[in-house]
């Protein structure tokens, strides 16, 4: 019996579940759309990836996304350089963003492991207020207290984000007026 398989559409459906949040139907959805319907948005699409993943890197000083050395908040002098506020990932940095309300610059630390002391201690030359944004949970409560007790002795105002940002959930989740208040309503450490 003769196979029917389209091997380029199947890889090309596997490639896009393998996306968070895109199962096999979505998937399947979408590689129609950009293969019969719309080959020129997928043909867009296609370019789009790759531009980004061969131009995009991480900022030097904060490990947000960027296209050259410094990102745009780092490089930007009219932000308020006395405050940072340090999230898990750049899609936090985004959704503070979005929300408007916050000024000053950022730090990623996705885990203790993924914490450079010296590079921290580096950035916080002049930082009179660190402001956690993560979201409420244990592992992220013994972050913040690992991440002061490495900065202990100096002289900075710890806070963290108000609760009311649900537990377990990510911050490009939440809706863009209860980030804003979170972050207004932070709470000293």
């Amino acid at each position: 019996m003769k196979s029917h398989r389209v091997e380029k559409f199947e890889n090309l459906v596997e490639a896009l579940s393998a996306l968070p949040t895109i199962g096999k139907k979505s998937a399947m959805r979408l590689a129609y759309h950009m293969v019969i319907n719309d080959s020129f948005s997928g043909m867009k699409l296609s370019h789009a990836i790759e531009d980004a993943v061969t131009t995009l890197r991480r900022c030097s000083r904060c490990h947000n996304i960027s296209e050259d050395e410094l990102c745009g908040i780092c490089s930007d002098p009219q932000r308020d350089h006395t405050k940072l506020c340090i999230v898990q990932s750049a899609r936090d940095i985004f959704s503070i963003e979005d929300a408007g309300y916050y000024d000053g610059l950022y730090y990623i630390v996705t885990s203790v492991d993924d914490l450079d002391e010296s590079h921290l201690r580096s950035i916080v030359k002049g930082v009179q207020e660190i402001i956690f944004a993560f979201p409420p949970g244990i592992a992220t409560d013994t972050m913040i207290l690992y991440i002061e007790n490495r900065l202990e002795g100096l002289d900075i105002l710890f806070t963290k984000i108000a609760q009311g940002v649900p537990t377990g959930v990510e911050l490009d989740s939440i809706d863009t007026v209860s980030l804003s208040r979170a972050i207004e309503d932070r709470v000293k450490i």
